[in-house]
């Protein structure tokens, strides 16, 4: 039953992959104006150098041409150049990569460890303090954008205390997407662990005056299990459109700073690609929790 889901999954995955490479190229192709034009701007071009320019860079082509001729490359390896900086695309997007994982894996532990530590900490105590920060932390994922804690953020540990640089800090980001990430996760965790904490085994546990360390180890986080790589499949996905965002906020050399002036600059192959591997990440992401998920829980092979 595994193995049937699992083929049937990776078919859905190379599906949808396929289905948001070719939207993304259609996409690219309806914004107005191409990187000559944005050239052409910049410095004196005549319209006979702008037509001979789009014939050199195979911009006169039709579109299907274009997908075609890309995909054929891409399948081998070759992103194209940028028509821009005249680089190989894959060592643009492979140097953008690394900032985009580092901020996105230190966000995510940073919420995972901050839900799992209020979430465990209100239900095994029942403190109403505890309770009240895993609703201050869920309201604030609900009602801050990312992207307006993090100018907060700029104007008051960079602008007026002056703790952090305004470009390049990794800190500041990292924590406004963990406590967002954290605010997704926490409560619906919370719930589960405080039913779970009310079961016979947790309260035989405590009867035998076992450690509360040991009893959240041993018999609530087990429970929580599936709950809990649920919702971090679904905070891996959103967390990818906070990351890009602030990656730009905090001038990070990341896919979001990447894919940005790609579309400042109309450089097709660089936005394609960058777009391609941001989707196909989300695709990857949301296949690896559910199939991860029904190996957690049996329940849902039923």
């Amino acid at each position: 039953m595994r193995a049937v889901h699992a083929a049937n999954r990776l078919a859905v995955m190379i599906t949808q992959g396929a289905a948001l490479v070719v939207l993304i190229f259609v996409l690219n192709r309806v914004v107005p104006g191409d990187t000559v034009d944005v050239l052409a701007l910049q410095g004196d071009l005549t319209p006979a150098q702008q037509a001979e320019m789009r014939r050199e860079l195979g911009l006169d082509r039709s579109s299907a041409a274009q997908f075609i001729d890309w995909s054929a490359r891409a399948l081998a390896g070759d992103l194209g150049q940028s028509l821009r900086f005249g680089r190989p695309v894959a060592d643009m997007v492979a140097q953008a990569i690394p900032t985009t994982l580092a901020l996105a894996a230190g966000s995510f532990i940073v919420g995972l460890a901050l839900a799992l530590g209020l979430a465990i900490g209100a239900a095994m105590t029942g403190s109403r303090a505890l309770a009240a920060c895993v609703d201050a932390v869920n309201l604030w994922s609900i009602a801050i954008p990312t992207f307006c804690a993090g100018v907060v953020g700029i104007l008051l540990f960079s602008i007026w205390l002056g703790w952090l640089p305004v470009i390049g800090s990794f800190v500041l980001p990292v924590l406004i997407l963990g406590i967002d990430n954290a605010g997704q996760i926490v409560k619906p965790l919370h719930e589960e662990l405080r039913e779970a904490s009310a079961a016979a085994h947790v309260r035989t546990a405590r009867a035998k005056g076992l450690p509360p360390w040991r009893i959240a180890v041993f018999h609530l986080l087990p429970t929580a299990a599936p709950v809990t790589l649920a919702l971090s499949g679904l905070v891996l996905t959103s967390l990818v459109a906070g990351t890009l965002t602030l990656e730009v906020l905090f001038g990070l050399p990341g896919l979001g700073s990447l894919t940005l002036n790609a579309v400042r600059g109309r450089d097709y192959p660089v936005l394609q690609a960058a777009a391609v591997v941001i989707a196909l990440g989300l695709v990857l992401i949301n296949g690896l929790a559910d199939l991860l998920n029904r190996l957690i829980d049996p329940r849902l092979e039923q």
